[in-house]
């Protein structure tokens, strides 16, 4: 068997569960060397990416072990609050995690991605539809979507940069059935795995002529039309 990313060095912030698991754990099994920082407790660099000390530490201590970063994956996700709940500072928080974070984590590795590199930054559908009071959320992914195409012309011929976009995704331990799943075209809610698999293509040499790009995940839901009565869609007006 072919071990793609073999002794390749990969970063995941947020890697310590949901996506960010999968996505280790699929970048370990091809033979890659992976560095994870989550706020979570356990055998990683423990630590709040929304603090520029922290993220200083982290990267000096990943270029100590590896001299060189192959993969940086911005997966950490910022709260979601909304107009109601989110205080300027939670809202400054949110921004922090979601664009700021990952645009000084980039900064600081500029000089020492290799050749061939890649970044792929974790956006959601809801950079482009929303539900009420999910504001500080939406607008992170917003920032990071735009964020993925303006890396990809400051790093053009360096490194690739592309985001991911999931819909809906299992990262609980609810499996969600019924109508939930399908009212997804593809008749499911989606798995980390899936969001996973999508990374590792984007981090290939397979993607080499890729870059500047989002790609949404998400069972087709986007792209459904959703009209009253109409699929078994019914509207109720909540005013």
């Amino acid at each position: 068997m072919t071990v793609t990313f073999k002794d390749k060095v990969v970063i995941i912030t947020g890697g310590a569960k949901g996506i960010g698991k999968a996505t280790a754990q699929a970048f370990e099994k091809e033979g890659a060397h992976v560095e994870i920082i989550d706020i979570a407790p356990g055998d990683h660099f423990v630590g709040d990416i929304g603090q520029k000390e922290t993220l200083e530490a982290f990267v000096a201590d990943v270029l100590t072990k590896h001299k060189h970063v192959d993969v940086l994956v911005n997966n950490a996700i910022p709260p979601m609050l909304g107009l109601q709940e989110a205080s300027f500072e939670r809202f400054q928080e949110a921004l922090t995690i979601g664009v700021t974070a990952p645009f000084y984590l980039t900064k600081l590795l500029v000089p020492y991605f290799a050749e061939g590199a890649s970044i792929i930054n974790l956006s959601s559908t809801r950079y482009a539809q929303s539900q009420a009071q999910t504001e500080s959320y939406s607008a992170a992914k917003g920032g990071i979507t735009a964020l993925t195409h303006a890396l990809a012309m400051s790093l053009s011929g360096k490194v690739r940069v592309n985001a991911v976009a999931p819909g809906w995704i299992e990262t609980s331990e609810i499996n969600h059935v019924g109508p939930d799943a399908s009212q997804h075209p593809l008749g499911r809610v989606g798995l980390p795995e899936d969001i996973a698999n999508m990374i590792l293509y984007l981090a290939s040499d397979k993607a080499s002529f890729i870059t500047g790009q989002t790609f949404t995940i998400d069972g087709g839901m986007s792209k459904q039309m959703i009209y009253h009565d109409d699929a078994g869609w019914l509207f109720k007006d909540s005013h």
